[in-house]
């Protein structure tokens, strides 16, 4: 789909954005410096757009300041009455209408204005002649420092004793290799060095420029004291200010030179479904799932002995504690999610398991992302994972578990009572023939104990009634042990359900939170580097 490309206020926008998402992440360092690109941009966006700013940086003895003079065609230093601290920067001014707040935007105290045009058609220009930036006044660096990130053309001005010294490559010189199209560069003082050399210095010099990353930089030999090349230098300033497009390129340099090392990183999208499926399985395990399900299995079982087993016996079970209750497990979930079991603390085994599926699952989520952001998801998975016992305690908690048998089998349990019922009158029939006949007389006659197919009644009863009491608590007994494994299954699956359900909220979505953040982010520095 075609999209319209960003204008600059857009970008600068979009960086100010990207630096306040990535102020969780980002060191102060670097996120100072996309404010600072981004304020200054618009800051400078609202200044005089019509003046051309242009700033001599150089080293101690480079001839700047001569330089800077020969350009303009006076010593100013000589032409004022007195001169501010060497710190002050020094500005020429052609055309001075409207770069009064401009100046002070820059921080510029001493102006002097110039006659007439600095080249044809050039229109209004600033030449600013700056302290030494390798001073050993801090105060005259600072402001060197400060004035190289907001002119508009930086002009380096070397010499032939100085133009490869390292650190001015590597302090002043390489942090600026974006801004090729604003930079000019200069070697000065090149009387010092016999004809035949200079190219040959101004070549080696331009190599070690385009090793700092300044590409299609020309380097201008110059000297003050034979004006050779001072007028090229002219010629290659007034082509800068008479485009009328330095303010702009200096702007969209600085916002490459604070993007560039986030674009083209990737880090957007989803998270692999196989790494919350394995998260699952690694905690679902260490909240014990299997000892709960063997648990919820067992108490199944007595409960089901319990109503349907021999009555005779199965009351001796109701003296056994409840295996789920020992362990404050209740086979209803806890909606509101404010009950603890009583379960033992994980164990060093259990944590370790529970501690390898958060790390893997934030290794998934930082997976592609800038160091900053997969450093903050390892941080905030050690914090999840140090709360994360009693996460899975309170989920266990939840868990709905099956261990309560049907109303089904009730019916059984009023077979049980019918047989004891019958078994009962056996013996009571018995008890009554032998101590008090008379009693059964009105209703039997003479024969007092009928029998069936040569068995007495009675003795049939109490028989069928312990046949079946026995015969039913073994059958029941049988299928609980077989209803076991499904008891078992569908308790692992309530714990692994409730357990998916604290690992969404507990782990995945703080973690998720990050990656998001830096997808916004990328997005809003994809919209600044345009």
């Amino acid at each position: 789909m075609f999209r319209k490309k960003p204008n600059l206020n857009e970008r600068l926008d979009a960086l100010e954005d990207a630096a306040r998402i990535g102020e969780p992440y980002l060191t102060d360092e670097h996120r100072e410096r996309l404010e600072r690109v981004a304020t200054a941009g618009a800051e400078r966006r609202a200044l005089s757009a019509e003046h051309t700013v242009v700033g001599f940086f150089g080293a101690t003895g480079s001839g700047k300041t001569s330089l800077f003079n020969a350009v303009v065609g006076e010593d100013l230093g000589k032409a004022a009455a007195r001169r501010p601290t060497t710190s002050s920067p020094l500005a020429a001014i052609w055309h001075p209408d409207g770069s009064e707040e401009l100046l002070d935007w820059l921080g510029v105290e001493d102006r002097r204005e110039r006659q007439g045009e600095f080249a044809k058609n050039a229109g209004p220009l600033i030449l600013l002649d700056l302290p030494d930036f390798d001073s050993v006044e801090a105060s005259n660096r600072a402001v060197a420092e400060r004035l190289a990130g907001q002119v508009d053309v930086l002009v380096w001005v070397s010499d032939p004793e100085k133009y490869a010294d390292s650190v001015i490559h590597d302090q002043f010189i390489r942090p600026h290799a974006n801004h090729s199209a604003v930079t000019l560069a200069v070697l000065n003082k090149s009387d010092l060095l016999a004809e035949r050399d200079i190219d040959t210095v101004a070549d080696s010099y331009a190599g070690l420029l385009r090793d700092d990353g300044l590409t299609n930089v020309q380097v201008v030999a110059t000297s003050t004291l034979t004006g050779a090349g001072i007028d090229d230098l002219r010629g290659a300033i007034a082509r800068v200010a008479k485009a009328h497009n330095a303010q702009t390129a200096r702007i969209e340099a600085d916002i490459v030179s604070v993007t560039e090392r986030y674009t083209g990183a990737k880090g957007g999208g989803g998270v692999d479904k196989h790494a919350k499926r394995d998260l699952d399985a690694a905690l679902t395990k260490a909240a014990g799932a299997d000892r709960i399900a063997e648990i919820t299995a067992a108490a199944y079982r007595k409960r089901l002995r319990q109503r349907t087993g021999w009555l005779l016996t199965s009351w001796i079970t109701r003296f056994k504690p409840d295996p789920l209750r020992r362990l404050g497990l209740r086979e209803e979930a806890d909606e509101l999610g404010v009950h603890r079991t009583s379960m033992p603390e994980l164990d060093a085994a259990s944590k370790a398991v529970a501690n390898t599926g958060v790390r893997n699952y934030a290794a998934a989520v930082g997976e592609g992302l800038p160091h900053e952001w997969s450093a903050a998801v390892a941080d905030r998975s050690e914090k999840i994972s140090a709360a994360l016992p009693a996460e899975l305690d309170r989920a266990v908690a939840r868990a709905k578990l099956p261990a309560e048998p049907s109303k089904g089998w009730s019916i059984l349990t009023v077979f049980q009572w019918f047989a004891l019922l019958a078994a009962l009158i056996g013996v009571l029939w018995y008890l009554l023939v032998a101590f008090v006949p008379g009693v059964l007389t009105p209703v039997l006659g003479t024969d007092l104990v009928p029998d069936v197919e040569g068995w007495p009644l009675p003795t049939l009863l109490i028989m069928a009634g312990l046949l079946i009491g026995i015969l039913i608590g073994l059958i029941t007994a049988v299928f609980g042990g077989a209803l076991g494994s499904g008891v078992k299954r569908r308790t692992r699956s309530a714990i692994q359900k409730e357990v998916a359900s604290a690992s969404e909220t507990t782990v995945v979505e703080p973690l998720l939170a990050i990656r998001e953040d830096y997808s916004r982010f990328a997005e809003r520095i994809a919209v600044a580097a345009g």
